[in-house]
């Protein structure tokens, strides 16, 4: 059987084409490949080297449209035995091809020729065409003859026309020596004979009747040369002939030959012109042709020589001619009876002819599947020779299997696939459809997959091909490592191994093995290398653009679904960025990575090699880094990884088909599972690109990165070192806050960093930030006291959220290397950077309780209410000392107590500000009021103290109705005495008065040398006075004070001569002249009724009744008076003490007309109850004075 058969086989002639010496393979397929564009000679071109020497037997010579057909078989082939049954298969001519300057002998040239031809008997036309010739040659080459045709030195077109020349001549010579034939053949007849001739016994019969089926062989033999000669009416008559004569002998064989040609006439004579007649035609004939070769079969000789290789051969001819989609049914069936006919052949090569095409016809139909069977059965019959070109063979048909059973290598897949599967994914990349994943992976193959494989790893490692052995190899590996044992896949690893062992360095591999690669995620920025886009039109260009990492990602902007999902990946030329990645190691033996780094395919990134041992069964995350080298975009598809001896490629996206495959039950398992790695969501690839160098601001605080430990309360002064890291200079900076506790940054000496703009690469610049500790929650509280603890040898980290940060927004120029160009059309980025101030505050001091106190404190009469060496005492002394002479009634002091869990040693200073002793516009701040400091009090560790902060100070100066009074409701009449009150208005007035008296105590501490800071005493001192604030801040209306009014005619130096002691001191016995002062505190005068008592120590009136011991002159009650608004009323008496002793004075008063402020501060329920206003109680000491 022959190869590559069909109907119009019979009508192509036959030309060995034979290299003659010594030419260069290139120059030989070059040769070849201009023989081939002459496959088709019309009959038209060979008229002017046609001569006709005698009539020519071809009378129905179609001149004008006919042609001869050639098939130029390189290398010749063995004559066949049945060369005299069919002529098509007989080698009519031979081609001689010579390279002169590699042969320079013309006479060995046309030796060797001659003697080449002898193999071939059958050849009626014989030609040595000799290239490029010298021009010794050409003059040598003239005497050599015919045969030798030179073709001079020229360009491709002049030789294509030179050899189109010869070509015709070769046409003409072969048609001219078939007519002498055929004229023979008609005239002496000749003897045909095939080996099922040659193997019957020629007895006396069956001599008889060979001679009888003579003539019809003859005529069916000069219907073949008609057909080869392009005349099928001559050829059909013949062969219409050879019939009848076949018929009538029982010639069954001869006869399907003679009726095969006859179809092939009738095709060649319509000319490619094919309609349902004509294939019905063609089927009904052929039918008779397979019918008639099965009837020529002989059982005698069968097991030495069969006509079932025509019988097949014919039923191959007819699959063809009726091969397609509409006549599917039929041609399968006529391939399947062929399929089994081949188990019958005697001879394997024409078996494996069979199945070759067999498979053909399988693919040409469409069914890929079945083309592939029949493939495999083509490579068990390669295999079964043990030989490196039948195992060439067999690899090479068995690839062409492995897009039916999805086992294919990813080198055979086509650029566009492969421009898909490896390039940067477009934005809708990330839907993967289901029917690609069902193309690609299909579970119920897997054991005929891996059988598959198998073989073409057997066939390439017989055939000596590593490179072919290294990727069956991994594809069986990495696609059915859960099927195979793990003996088996240390065999599997072994063969990699030996591959690549035969392999050169180096060498690269589109089939990846082990292991898995997917991509795991592409990490943040650091906060110190955000970016962020840049308005150039804006001084804040930062706003509207929050950064989110690396990646420029707007939820909410305009645009479709699909742009809505982009997102971009911004990297800078020369900064390293990093990529994480997820290796898998399912199998059952240490994988060794020799080098696996990202897999660029833009010219703009260098990628950094690392290596990596995953353990058996085992999943790995490792970080992959590398660094932009130019600006544009960046595509990342995957990783090139070197293991096992070879480098390759692994895809992203093809390890994603494989885990959405194993999610949907297509194959076997999820490697990374498998490996007890956790279930992995679809990352996304963003769109990458680079820019230009940007500046890289560096920040670390001087004395460290650690956490930044302050007690409650601590205030302290950090340094902030700034560095620009980058190559470009920092031109514009701007320093903000965020985050938790913004209220702990008191200051930020901004001016520091703007006063070194531009911060050139390699600058720094210290930028000072003052701080201020929170207070510790109670959920923290114990934290922060396990902290204070250890704090001295443990720096601690601050609670997650809880720190500020500095957020420093800054840009580099706005031009790009000072190209308008791109100033014009790019502004490069900016950046941020996010300093955490990582405060870790500690608890300090503690807050027992806070409570309100009240002192008692009788003052003495003395000359004056104040006493004059108080002027020479310090404003702490004034704070913290008591005038004698003065006394403190109802004195109030806020106590809080304090308690000390640490380790270290607390100073608490008390500091209040009071207003301006001088008279002052009422109009000066607050803030510009003296600040007075009490006297420090030590807490040591783990012990408690109480802090005394006296309120007397701290009274208004005025009661008046503001306090009370708000907005008279409509209809009521504006009047100063009948204002109206609201209860809701008086608690925010108190409230205000709080946070006022608040704002002027200030409890600070200090510990060591460098520690320091406040107490937050708002909520202690807020409770504490939350129900005594009237009494601890209004004045009481009236005041009262007693003063003795001495003998003016006493010099000064007298008065100064006296001791402290006789300053307060009267004489019994004598008349002490006395006034009480009276002082509205109100912004109204006063009408009292006002009234002095003079009580011994027993607290009994000791100026009324029968035991008086203390006269008096004047009046001590039912004194009627006026006190005008904010001044002072004297009134004068006498008194004289019989008795040495201690006296009290006490003064009291009844308001008369009470407005409603006074009832308001006397907490009156009825307004007709009388306010009675009592003073503090004075004391008199009375000495024995002369009687």
């Amino acid at each position: 059987m022959e190869p590559d058969v069909s109907i119009e086989t019979l009508s192509i002639i036959r030309i060995a084409v034979l290299p003659i010496g010594t030419i260069p393979p290139a120059l030989l397929r070059d040769y070849h490949s201009m023989l081939l564009r002459h496959h088709t000679i019309a009959l038209s071109a060979i008229s002017s080297f046609y001569t006709e020497h005698q009539k020519s037997p071809f009378t129905n010579q179609p001149w004008e449209s006919g042609s001869l057909r050639f098939k130029f078989v390189l290398g010749g082939s063995p004559p066949s035995p049945w060369e005299d049954f069919q002529s098509n298969r007989k080698i009519l001519a031979v081609i001689g091809l010579c390279h002169c300057p590699s042969s320079p002998d013309l006479v060995s040239v046309t030796e060797n020729f001659n003697v080449a031809c002898k193999s071939y008997s059958s050849a009626l036309v014989r030609r040595c065409f000799a290239f490029c010739p010298g021009d010794s040659q050409l003059e040598e080459g003239d005497k050599k003859g015919e045969n030798l045709i030179l073709f001079p030195p020229s360009d491709k077109q002049t030789q294509e026309f030179h050899l189109q020349t010869m070509m015709q001549d070769i046409a003409a010579s072969l048609l001219m020596e078939f007519e002498k034939w055929v004229l023979k053949a008609e005239s002496a007849g000749t003897i045909l004979k095939t080996p099922l001739d040659s193997q019957a016994s020629l007895n006396s019969e069956e001599v008889i009747k060979a001679k009888k089926r003579r003539l019809g062989r003859a005529q069916k033999t000069i219907g073949d040369y008609s057909l080869l000669a392009g005349s099928p009416v001559d050829a059909n008559a013949h062969y219409s002939t050879a019939l009848e004569l076949a018929r009538l002998t029982g010639d069954y064989f001869w006869y399907a030959g003679a009726l095969e040609g006859s179809v092939c006439a009738l095709l060649v004579d319509r000319m490619g012109q094919r309609d349902v007649a004509l294939e019905d035609e063609v089927r009904y004939r052929y039918t008779n042709v397979i019918l008639h070769y099965r009837k020529s079969f002989i059982q005698e000789i069968a097991q030495r020589v069969s006509p079932l290789s025509f019988e097949l051969e014919a039923t191959l001819k007819l699959a063809r001619f009726l091969c397609r989609r509409e006549l599917a049914k039929e041609v399968v069936e006529l391939l399947t009876n062929a399929a089994d006919g081949a188990k019958s052949l005697i001879d394997a090569s024409d078996r494996l002819i069979v199945y070759v095409e067999v498979a053909r016809l399988f693919g040409v139909l469409g069914y890929q599947r079945k083309a592939a069977f029949f493939c495999r059965q083509v490579a068990q019959l390669y295999l079964q020779q043990d030989n490196r070109l039948a195992a060439i063979s067999a690899m090479q048909v068995l690839s062409m299997t492995t897009d039916a059973y999805r086992i294919q290598s990813r080198a055979s897949v086509s650029k566009v696939s492969g421009n898909n599967e490896t390039g940067l994914r477009q934005p809708d990349s990330g839907k993967i459809h289901h029917h690609s994943i069902v193309s690609l992976f299909e579970s119920q193959w897997s054991s005929l997959q891996m059988v598959v494989l198998r073989e073409i790893l057997l066939s390439a490692v017989r055939a000596g091909d590593p490179l072919a052995a290294w990727s069956a190899a991994a594809r069986l590996l990495r696609w059915h490592y859960p099927l195979i044992t793990p003996s088996g896949q240390n065999g599997l690893a072994s063969s990699l191994a030996n591959s690549a062992d035969r392999l050169p360095s180096g060498t690269r591999c589109a089939d990846p093995a082990l292991p898995f690669v997917r991509l795991f995620s592409f990490p943040l920025h650091s906060s110190q290398v955000d970016i962020v886009k840049r308005n150039p039109a804006r001084e804040d260009w930062w706003t509207g653009s929050a950064p989110s990492g690396p990646f420029i990602y707007t939820p909410f902007s305009k645009g479709d679904a699909n742009e809505s999902s982009k997102q971009e990946l911004i990297w800078v030329v020369g900064e390293p960025v990093q990529v994480l990645v997820e290796l898998a190691n399912p199998c059952c033996f240490d994988l060794r990575v020799d080098s696996i780094y990202l897999s660029a395919h833009s010219r703009n990134f260098d990628a950094f090699p690392v290596s990596v041992d995953i353990p058996p069964n085992s999943a790995k995350v490792i970080t992959l880094s590398g660094i932009p080298t130019a600006v544009g975009p960046v595509t990342i598809p995957g990783c090139t990884v070197h293991c096992f001896g070879v480098i390759t490629e692994h895809v992203f996206r093809d390890v994603d088909n494989l885990l959405l495959g194993a999610a949907q039950g297509l194959v076997f398992s999820d490697p990374f599972r498998s490996c007890g790695s956790a279930k992995l969501r679809h990352v996304f690839v963003p769109n990458i690109s680079v820019v230009p160098p940007l500046p890289l601001l560096v920040a670390n605080v001087v004395g460290g990165d650690g956490a930044i430990i302050l007690y409650e309360g601590e205030i302290r002064e950090v340094c902030i070192n700034f560095a620009n890291a980058g190559t470009v200079p920092i031109e514009q900076a701007h320093v903000s806050l965020s985050g938790k506790n913004q209220d702990a940054v008191i200051s930020i000496a901004d001016e520091a960093l703007q006063s070194a703009l531009p911060l050139k690469p390699g600058a720094q610049v210290t930028l000072p930030v003052t701080l201020k500790a929170w207070h510790v929650g109670p959920v923290d509280s114990d934290n922060a006291v396990g902290g204070g603890r250890n704090a001295a040898g443990n720096t601690g980290r601050p609670k997650d959220g809880t720190s500020p940060s500095l957020l420093i927004h800054y840009a580099g120029p706005v031009s790009n290397n000072g190209d308008p160009q791109e100033k014009e059309s790019v502004v490069p980025p900016g950046r941020r950077l996010v300093v955490p101030l990582q405060i870790c505050v500690l608890q300090g001091l503690s807050f027992v309780k806070a409570r309100l106190l009240s002192m008692e404190i009788p003052a003495h009469v003395g000359d004056s209410l104040r006493d004059e060496d108080n002027e020479t005492e310090s404003n702490t002394d004034r704070l913290v000392k008591i005038n004698p002479f003065r006394g403190s009634w109802g004195l109030r002091f806020l106590e809080l107590e304090l308690s000390n869990p640490t380790d270290v040693v607390f100073e608490i200073s008390v500091f209040v500000q009071l207003e301006n002793t001088a008279k002052e516009d009422d109009s000066s701040p607050v803030q510009d009021s003296p600040e007075y400091e009490y006297p420090k009090t030590r807490i040591d560790r783990d012990y408690s103290a109480r802090v005394l902060i006296p309120l007397e100070h701290f009274k208004l100066p005025v009661l008046d109705g503001s306090f009370f009074t708000k907005d008279p409701p409509p209809g009521t009449p504006s009047s100063s005495r009948h204002p109206s009150f609201s209860e809701k208005n008086t608690k925010a007035e108190i409230n205000a008065l709080i946070k006022n008296l608040i704002s002027k105590i200030k409890v600070r501490w200090q510990s060591g040398r460098n520690s320091s800071g406040e107490l937050n005493i708002k909520d202690a001192i807020q409770t504490a006075l939350q129900t005594t604030v009237m009494d601890v801040l209004l004045p009481d209306p009236l005041t009262f004070g007693f003063r003795l009014v001495r003998n003016g005619l006493e010099t000064d130096s007298e008065k100064k001569a006296q001791s402290p002691l006789s300053k307060g001191s009267v004489l019994s016995h004598e008349v002490t002249p006395m006034e009480v002062l009276v002082r509205n505190n109100t912004s109204e005068a006063i009408k009292l009724n006002l009234s002095v008592t003079c009580r011994d120590v027993a607290g009994q009136n000791c100026a009324e009744g029968a035991d008086a011991t203390v006269l008096w002159a004047g009046a001590l009650s039912g004194i009627s008076m006026e006190v005008a608004p904010l001044q002072e009323t004297r009134h004068c008496f006498s008194l004289y003490f019989l008795v040495p002793g201690e006296y009290t004075m006490v003064a009291a008063a009844v308001i008369e007309d009470a407005n409603n402020v006074l009832r308001a501060r006397a907490r009156t329920a009825s307004p007709n109850e009388p306010i009675f206003c009592r003073g503090p109680p004075f004391h008199v000491r009375v000495t024995g004075g002369e009687m």
